[in-house]
This record gives C-alpha cells, sequence and structure tokens, in this order.
C-alpha cells in the first residue's frame, strides 16, 4: 500500500498510525516508516501531522531526521520547527545539507541565530553558506548550489576523471564539468556524455564548448527560470560580477521557483500576499485586512456614485434591481483581460513592441462581447419590465463597461508595470474600480437622460 490515496493526499490510515507511534514514543516504528521517505514525502506528511506531532517527530528521529524535507513545507511551518531546535542540532544537520537547501532554510532565521549556526560550521561551509546568504532574496546566488566540479583547461580527460574519482566532495548529482582558469573565472563547461566519450588523452580545453548561458548571481530568480525554459537547460554556471564562478543553479532548484513564483502571482492578484494555510488567524487577518480597506474605499467611490443618481433611483426601482449586472459583467471582463495581461508581463510576452496590437485586439473583443450580451441582457429587461426603454438602456451601458472593462484590463496592469509597481498586486482593485465607476454611471446617467429623471 502506497503513502497516498488516489487522490494525492496522505493515507489516513498511514497519518493515524504514525500519529500513534508518535504519542507512544515508538522511535523504533518511525525510523522504520519515516525515516526512509523522500524528502518531500516527508514534507507532506509534516504539514499534515499537528503541530505538536512535528515537533515530537523531530525529536524522535533525532539525527534520522531528514531536514531537507523542511525544503518542502510552508514557510510557517518551517520556522515553527527551526525555532523550536537547539542552533547546534541545526549546525550538525547544515553539514549533511547541499548549500542551497542549507541555504533556504537559514535565510528566514534572525541574524544573531545565523551567525551562531554558521559559527559552528567547517570554515569553508561557512564561507559557502556566507556568501550565499549576502545575495540579495530571490536572487540566483540565493538559489545556487556551491557543490560543483571544476577543473582548468590544461588538464587532460584522464586527469579529469582520476580527480572525480579520488575527491570525496564531490556533489552527489551533477551533469557538466566547468572549465576555470586560476582566478575562478569560467571559460567553458564540459558534459559528462562528453568526458565519456573522448579518449584519455584529450585535453579539456579541446572539448569544452563556452558557456553562453552563465547566470550573474544578483540575476532575479524568476529571470533565471525563464533562461532555462528558453534555452532547455539542466544546469547552468553562476558567476559573480568580476565572472568567476560561484555556484551552480541546478533544474530542481527552477522547477521549485517557478511554482513558487505561480503561487505568489495568484496570491497577489486575489490581494492575499504571501499568506500560508498554516498561518495563525492573527498573521492571516492583518496580511489581509490592508486590501479589504482599499477595497471598502473604493466601494464607498462606487457608491458616491449611485448616490449622484438617489432621484433617478427612486423613480423606476427596477434601475436599483439590475445596475448590479452591468457592473458584475464588466467587472468578470475585465478580469479576464487583467490576467491575460499580467500573466503575458510575468512571461514577457507583452512588451512595448507589441502593446499597441493587444490593446486593439481586446478592444475589439470588448465591444463584440459587450454587443452580444447588450442585445440578450436588453431583450430581457424589455420583457421582464415591459419597458423597451430600459432594455435599450441597460444594452448600451452594458456595450460601454465592456469596452471600458477591456480598456482598464489591459491598460492598468501595463500603466502600473511601467511605473515599476507589481501589476500582480494591485491591478485588480483599480481595475474593478473602474468597471464599477463606469457600469454605474453609464446606466444611471443613460436612465437618467432617457426617462427625463432627476
Amino acid at each position: 500500500m502506497g503513502l497516498y490515496s488516489d487522490d494525492g493526499f496522505i493515507r489516513p490510515s498511514f497519518l493515524t498510525h504514525i500519529g500513534a507511534a508518535i504519542a507512544d514514543r515508538d522511535v523504533l516504528t518511525l525510523k522504520r516508516d519515516v525515516a526512509g521517505l523522500h524528502q518531500s514525502e516527508l514534507g507532506d506528511l509534516i504539514e499534515a501531522l499537528l503541530p505538536d506531532q512535528r515537533r515530537a517527530l523531530v525529536d524522535l528521529l533525532g539525527e534520522d531526521f531528514d531536514f531537507s524535507a523542511l525544503t518542502e513545507v510552508d514557510d510557517a511551518i518551517r520556522m515553527e520547527i527551526v525555532d523550536d531546535l537547539p542552533n547546534e542540532q541545526i549546525a550538525l544537520a547544515m553539514q549533511e545539507l547541499d548549500s542551497d537547501d542549507a541555504v533556504y532554510i537559514l535565510e528566514d532565521l534572525d541574524a544573531q541565530d545565523q551567525d551562531e549556526i554558521l559559527a559552528k560550521l567547517p570554515f569553508t561551509e561557512r564561507i559557502r553558506l556566507r556568501r550565499s546568504l549576502d545575495y540579495p532574496e530571490e536572487t540566483a546566488g540565493r538559489r545556487m548550489q556551491t557543490e560543483f566540479v571544476a577543473a582548468p583547461p590544461f588538464w587532460t580527460v584522464g586527469q579529469t576523471i582520476d580527480y572525480m574519482r579520488d575527491d570525496q566532495n564531490l556533489p552527489d548529482e551533477f551533469s557538466q564539468i566547468f572549465v576555470v582558469d586560476p582566478t575562478f573565472k569560467l571559460l567553458g563547461a564540459v558534459h559528462l556524455d562528453q568526458i565519456l566519450r573522448t579518449k584519455r588523452a584529450v585535453k579539456i580545453e579541446d572539448i569544452m564548448h563556452e558557456t553562453r548561458h552563465a547566470i550573474p548571481a544578483t540575476m532575479d530568480q524568476e529571470e533565471a527560470a525563464r533562461e532555462f525554459e528558453q534555452y532547455d537547460l539542466l544546469s547552468a554556471a553562476v558567476v559573480d560580477e568580476n565572472e568567476r564562478l560561484v555556484g551552480v543553479l541546478t533544474i530542481d532548484d527552477v522547477v521549485d521557483v517557478i511554482q513558487q513564483e505561480a503561487e505568489e502571482d495568484l496570491l497577489r492578484m486575489g490581494g492575499v500576499g504571501d499568506e500560508e494555510l498554516s498561518d495563525t488567524v492573527v498573521a492571516t487577518s492583518r496580511s489581509r485586512a490592508p486590501w479589504l480597506l482599499v477595497n471598502l474605499a473604493t466601494a464607498i467611490l462606487a457608491s458616491l456614485v449611485i448616490g449622484l443618481f438617489d432621484a433617478t433611483i427612486s423613480e423606476m426601482v427596477a434601475l436599483a434591481i439590475l445596475m448590479p449586472i452591468v457592473a458584475s459583467m464588466g467587472g468578470n471582463a475585465a478580469t479576464q483581460t487583467m490576467t491575460v495581461t499580467v500573466r503575458a508581463l510575468a512571461t514577457k510576452d507583452l512588451d512595448i513592441y507589441n502593446a499597441a496590437r493587444i490593446v486593439r485586439r481586446e478592444t475589439l473583443v470588448g465591444i463584440i462581447n459587450g454587443a452580444l450580451f447588450a442585445v440578450v441582457m436588453g431583450v430581457v429587461a424589455a420583457l421582464w419590465f415591459g419597458s423597451t426603454g430600459l432594455g435599450g438602456v441597460i444594452a448600451v451601458a452594458m456595450v460601454v463597461n465592456m469596452l471600458a472593462a477591456a480598456l482598464a484590463g489591459i491598460l492598468i496592469p501595463l500603466l502600473l508595470d511601467k511605473l515599476g509597481a507589481d501589476p500582480a498586486i494591485a491591478s485588480s482593485v483599480f481595475v474593478t474600480t473602474v468597471t464599477d465607476v463606469v457600469g454605474f454611471f453609464a446606466f444611471l446617467g443613460l436612465a437618467t437622460l432617457w426617462f427625463g429623471f432627476g
């Protein structure tokens, strides 16, 4: 029986079994059934356990606990576990991890704890981790692995193979050997398959290829992931400002970055920031409150527009019934356009060269969809309230608002991006405001003019 059920969740029976073993402090059972799990499986198990069970599991497994599993859980759970552990235990665990995993865990600790843990590490490891931590967050330097294989260009293939056989500190997995000069400036790279196909006497410089896609350590991790996607890379050298080799970025880290960035954009579009499922009630409320406050302000603005036509609404109650339809249709249309635009900006598919064409396309889409649904809603309103005039008013208002929605959905994200703001965070509030204000003003204003109210 596997660890997961058919729907991809930890099996309840296994969770109950592990919970009982934790309650009984049955170390033998935990080491047999948990210690051998893959880091991603252990991460899923940790997230499924209760907070007290998580802490107890780490304590009971002791040296058999795989700290790399902490890179698979959300930030709140990771900090919850790490905060309960002594720095000595964390330092010992860091020595068993790849440098990229160690940095991932250390980067969320405060500076004092980082310094204490690093001080307990061997000199070489300490320098490597400190160098990675000195790079800005969400850059290639933070995500890189500092364990790599490098060789000088004058070595032969045979010397390189002998070196790899004798050195005990090589990475567990690697796909290419980097070629460097005495100052560690990157000269090129050789894939392992090329090494295997070449005779021992051939020099490395004769079979190396130029590394055209070396990644600056200060490059944003999302830009680095785009390099991997565009050029189908499995790994890439990471270089400092002097083009010296400082690490390697591998595809497994890039996949994590892609997933993280996609989740981040999705959450920001919903106005919930970096919220995690494991966050406390207070933390969750605090993260959502600012955007709810902004939404409240925009809702008041829309209400003020409605207030301008209170006399019109009092004369014809049907207007109050129908006006949410106009605003809702515009809001949904704007969200569709905005979602496509924000994603295109994030993937660099939308730029200054094709922006005008995309704006024209969205304008035509807004007019066509506006006209289509205007006819439908105009007929419905005319039959519902027995007034062809009212049907005509809502039809025209819907065309106007759908057009405004299309333009707002693309122009507002473009403007925010131009100003240096994150369109994923701020677009939805402004776009919704535009569709509400334009929808209410168009519908109620046209009704006032047509029926002579006010």
